[in-house]
């Protein structure tokens, strides 16, 4: 399956039961996970490592930070739907904690 090709219904339940800490839209649209750190350099430090890791992969997240708390939303931009580049960020995120 290339990369870029937007995930099917089953390969969507797939990546809910091998990603359970992450809310995956129903529909294959996003998936977002929620992080909550000690203070905010901590939550800084966090983003700053998914920030290499998607430059790594050219495959940026939609984020937002306030204080200690870091929200993370995938989905493709290309094809606004989940692909597998997605699956490999979020597992790739998820190892750094």
């Amino acid at each position: 399956m290339n990369t870029t090709e937007p995930l099917s219904t089953e390969d969507i339940l797939a990546l809910s039961q091998s990603l359970p800490l992450w809310r995956i839209e129903p529909s294959g649209a996003w998936m977002q996970r929620d992080f909550v750190f000690k203070d905010f350099l901590q939550a800084f430090g966090f983003m700053t490592q998914v920030a290499l890791l998607a430059q790594s992969q050219d495959h940026h997240p939609n984020w937002s930070n306030v204080y200690s708390s870091v929200s993370i939303k995938l989905f493709t931009h290309d094809c606004s739907r989940l692909t597998l580049k997605d699956r490999q960020l979020a597992l790739a995120i998820d190892q750094l904690c």
